[in-house]
């Protein structure tokens, strides 16, 4: 197993790198930087520090190829949902649209989840207001600050795919 690792650039805790095994990447991060865990709460903006088992890609096949990798791979539909409402007994977890309670949409028009790994975070067992939907995803052009999850150029994150394998996981340091 190995195991993967964020760490955020010193000067501007907004971006880092992904490192692993003959890789590196550029990477973007939280808005508000990087938080402990324990201390993290929804719509933060930070990027929570931990580690955390990859648990299923999702890609959009209309814009996207079924990605090589060994974890497990979903295609999105326009039903697909994350809830973010902490008050549902959905919250932190995967739901069909229409959805009552707040969620986001899965399927964007601005491609960041065309290509979209969830992260074991806050899943086993989901606190309530712990935080939810932290992804590893699509960057933003010029790695503009994500809302908690970590983002890198889709190349990267094909390549990174292509090298992961099952049982590794994802670790972001807290510096």
């Amino acid at each position: 197993m190995t195991v993967w690792t964020v760490t955020p650039d010193h000067d501007d805790s907004r971006r880092g790198h992904l490192t692993g095994p003959m890789f590196e990447a550029k990477c973007a991060l939280g808005k508000q930087g990087v938080i402990a865990m324990e201390y993290g709460r929804e719509g933060d903006g930070k990027t929570p520090a931990g580690t955390y088992p990859f648990r299923k890609v999702f890609y959009r096949p209309d814009r996207e190829e079924a990605p090589v990798t060994e974890l497990a791979t979903e295609p999105l539909t326009p039903e697909h949902g994350w809830c973010d409402d902490e008050t549902s007994p959905q919250y932190n977890r995967l739901v069909r649209l229409p959805f009552g309670p707040s969620h986001e949409k899965m399927w964007r028009e601005d491609a960041l989840y065309d290509l979209v790994v969830v992260l074991g975070h806050n899943d086993d067992p989901v606190v309530p207001g712990l935080g939810s939907a932290i992804f590893l995803h699509v960057a933003r052009d010029g790695f503009k600050p994500t809302l908690g999850c970590v983002a890198m150029e889709k190349d990267a994150l094909r390549r990174f795919l292509r090298q992961v394998k099952a049982g590794d996981t994802l670790k972001v340091v807290l510096t």
